[in-house]
């Protein structure tokens, strides 16, 4: 069997990977940070939230930005006639760089997510799959390894961006709008498409388990499958029934189930404690 392909010499070195992973870090807390200037600026609901959500909202909006780039990089290994495509367990220079920038921002959102929930005592079990994903990416900085279902799990974060949308329009008061319901439709059409990625990673990992086990090493293989596992069988079917259900009945799950506020209402209220968030 021949060996898979190698990248270039610079993403061999732990220095240029150690900068990779800083760069996606920083470039996520600035996104972060961008997003509440803005909203300080610009938004009257984002000054009507508590602390907390305030907190869930920048968050937010980072992760809607960083599945844009998730989006492009899972599409790009699906669609793209490359090395990474014709061998499972191969890897390229972009498929590195969206590794170790994805491993950047999972860092940060584990530190914003876990930091945001001892400030406010509080904690969901399923922010556990953010633990899995910087666990999963970490894995494949320290233990090198084949790139592709990698790139294919980034495009499960398809959802995201309508998922950022669906939320802060829900806070806003649109969630009445016609908007907001066709954004419902998308994000819950995404959830479903993400259920399809599962299987089909699944059917890759089934058909191509000689050359996994020839290439990955045991502790990524691990990761994946459980992470994989967890996402097929829990984290999955739990958010596509709620995301349906909250096209129905629209109410902030994140937030003790608060019902939306009246279309055009900016939902002010006081700054009192709120039930953790369950992403």
């Amino acid at each position: 069997m021949d060996p898979p392909p190698r990248p270039g010499a610079d993403y061999l070195s732990w220095d240029y990977r150690v900068q990779l992973i800083s760069l996606g870090f920083c470039v996520y807390v600035g996104i972060f940070l961008l997003s509440h200037l803005l909203s300080v600026t610009l938004s009257r609901t984002y000054a009507s939230l508590a602390a907390k959500e305030k907190v869930f909202w920048n968050l937010a909006a980072t992760r809607g930005v960083f599945g844009v780039q998730s989006t492009v990089a899972g599409l790009r290994a699906l669609t793209e006639d490359s090395a990474l495509s014709r061998d499972r367990t191969g890897q390229e220079d972009w498929s590195w760089f969206n590794v170790l920038t994805a491993t950047g921002f999972f860092a940060f959102e584990n530190v914003a997510l876990h930091g945001s929930s001892a400030a406010f005592r509080s904690f969901a079990p399923l922010a556990t799959h953010h633990f899995f994903a910087l666990s999963g990416f970490a894995s494949l900085v320290v233990w090198v390894t084949g790139h592709f279902l990698s790139m294919v799990t980034l495009l499960l974060e398809m959802s995201t961006p309508f998922t950022c949308i669906s939320w802060m329009l829900l806070k806003a008061g649109c969630a009445h709008t016609l908007f907001w319901r066709a954004n419902q439709w998308v994000m819950i059409h995404s959830f479903h498409c993400r259920m399809v990625l599962t299987y089909f990673m699944w059917w890759v990992l089934l058909t191509h388990r000689a050359e996994f086990s020839a290439h990955v090493a045991l502790p990524p293989r691990v990761l994946l499958f459980t992470g994989l596992a967890l996402l097929t069988f829990v984290i999955n079917p739990i958010w596509t029934h709620k995301k349906t259900m909250q096209l129905l009945h629209p109410v902030d799950w994140n937030f003790g189930n608060k019902q939306a506020p009246p279309t055009g209402a900016a939902g002010a209220r006081p700054a009192g404690s709120v039930k953790p968030h369950d992403s």
